[in-house]
């Protein structure tokens, strides 16, 4: 009846504010990678289950110590900015883009270059627990592509979208489109060499929209893949009100904020993520709420170049505006969404607290605007998933078997008595890559940390 059992405990978020544990439950896995059932020790089946299982070697049985986890959904990647990683981020973020980054997404004109920057990448986000990831590529529609082929060979759920950048004013010459007609026409033609490379990939590979950002592009093109979106029916991303210097910018050519010029050109929907929103005013947010758009967090990022705290707890409460999390390499320096899980509530700590300590405390700070730790591991799985639009992020019936299993042998816990909800937080605020034991993404292992190389199996 099923592919195969999995015995263990595990966490996943009911809703943004709780979490729910599944203390020693059997997880039944499907054919096709979802879960099919979950069974707790309660119930008649579970002894006669593990038994059957057992006898056709399609049983696991996590050891004491180990738990499971949701697979990370990122958000926010800069796919090519893996190569720069850590690289000049004491700059503001104009100069930052114009000296480092733009000369080096330039780079990935060359093939062989693109593949060893994204295979590594790849190999390295599925070792953080990230299953998957909204990626950023280039303005090269042939390595973009390479990029989706890539997530699909090494089992990650990868939605990649080539990235249109074509005014001539604001980009470098020697990195844009050549006009609006030829950035439209070659995201059209990736977005159906994408769709035709997800028939063979199990987990899913999409195409999506991706304007840089408004300030690198021209009303015709945004025109344009407003109306692509709608004709593809495909995800859309970009960024929105990142920075002082982007949402004043946005102001000046249009006289409104990023959101409603977005939307003006149909690039808020229901399958678009907008990244950082950090400027956000309460309409914008209302927008965003109304049409379905998400909001892609990025913590660590938002230190360096956001000019701001994102206020994701009036996102989430006030608006009920869908929101994840993301890395936003290399403007974030972490590949691993434990480390913007705990920026996530520092970052709205020190919004609700305030930082001018020449400011009385009353005034100091955004009242209401700390968020917990449940709340920031919902962005990171289950928010990540309702982002997205797709049924991942959660351990629940329907669901892909997206999982990370920590070993927690190495953390802080001495005793076998210890709350599991203090276990669960010691893991997220302590865990880092060797603790993850293995990933499975649809129903495959995609990572053994005690295999070298690991075959994924199609």
């Amino acid at each position: 009846m099923f592919k195969f059992v999995v015995k263990g405990t595990a966490f996943s978020s009911i809703d943004s504010k709780n979490v729910a544990i599944f203390e020693n439950h059997l997880f039944c896995i499907s054919e096709t990678g979802m879960i099919s059932k979950i069974i707790s020790p309660e119930e008649r089946e579970y002894a006669s289950m593990i038994q059957e299982y057992s006898l056709n070697n399609k049983f696991q049985e996590l050891p004491q110590g180990q738990y499971i986890l949701p697979g990370f959904i990122d958000l926010h990647i800069h796919a090519p900015q893996w190569a720069q990683a850590g690289t000049a981020l004491d700059l503001p973020l104009y100069d930052w883009l114009n000296t480092y980054t733009f000369p080096l997404e330039a780079k990935f004109s060359d093939a062989q270059f693109a593949e060893k920057v994204y295979s590594d990448l790849v190999e390295q986000l599925i070792k953080n627990g990230t299953t998957t990831a909204l990626y950023f590529a280039t303005v090269h529609r042939k390595s973009s592509l390479l990029l989706a082929e890539i997530c699909s060979e090494k089992g990650q759920r990868g939605l990649v979208g080539k990235v249109v950048m074509d005014d001539q004013e604001q980009n470098p010459d020697y990195y844009r489109d050549a006009t609006s007609d030829v950035a439209l026409a070659e995201t059209e033609l990736f977005i159906q060499e994408v769709i035709e490379l997800n028939k063979q990939t199990p987990q899913g590979v999409y195409p999506v929209v991706t304007p840089r950002f408004i300030p690198s592009c021209t009303d015709d093109s945004l025109k344009g893949l407003g109306a692509l979106a709608a004709k593809y029916d495909v995800h859309i991303q970009s960024h929105c009100s990142e920075s002082d210097w982007a949402h004043s910018f946005v102001q000046e050519r249009f006289g409104k904020n990023d959101a409603f010029a977005l939307n003006d050109f149909g690039l808020l929907t229901e399958k678009a993520v907008m990244a950082h929103c950090g400027f956000l005013s309460d309409e914008d947010m209302k927008l965003f709420s109304e049409k379905g758009t998400a909001v892609a967090h990025c913590p660590i990022s938002n230190a360096y170049f956001g000019n701001a705290v994102t206020p994701i707890a009036k996102l989430l409460n006030e608006y009920q505006v869908e929101t994840g999390l993301g890395s936003d390499i290399s403007g974030g320096f972490s590949p691993s969404l434990f480390d913007n899980i705990r920026q996530a509530v520092i970052s709205s700590r020190m919004l609700a607290d305030g930082v001018d300590k020449d400011c009385c405390s009353e005034k100091r700070g955004v009242s209401g605007s700390s968020i917990t730790l449940n709340e920031a591991f919902y962005l990171a799985t289950a928010g990540g998933g309702e982002s997205l639009s797709l049924p991942i992020g959660k351990l629940a019936v329907d669901y892909a078997w997206d999982v990370q299993i920590i070993d927690s042998k190495r953390l802080p816990i001495f005793s076998e008595e210890e709350p599991l909800m203090d276990v669960f937080q010691k893991i997220l605020y302590l865990a880092r890559p060797e603790n993850i034991e293995e990933v499975w993404i649809q129903g495959r292992k995609v990572h053994d940390k005690n295999t070298r190389e690991l075959e994924v199996q199609k």
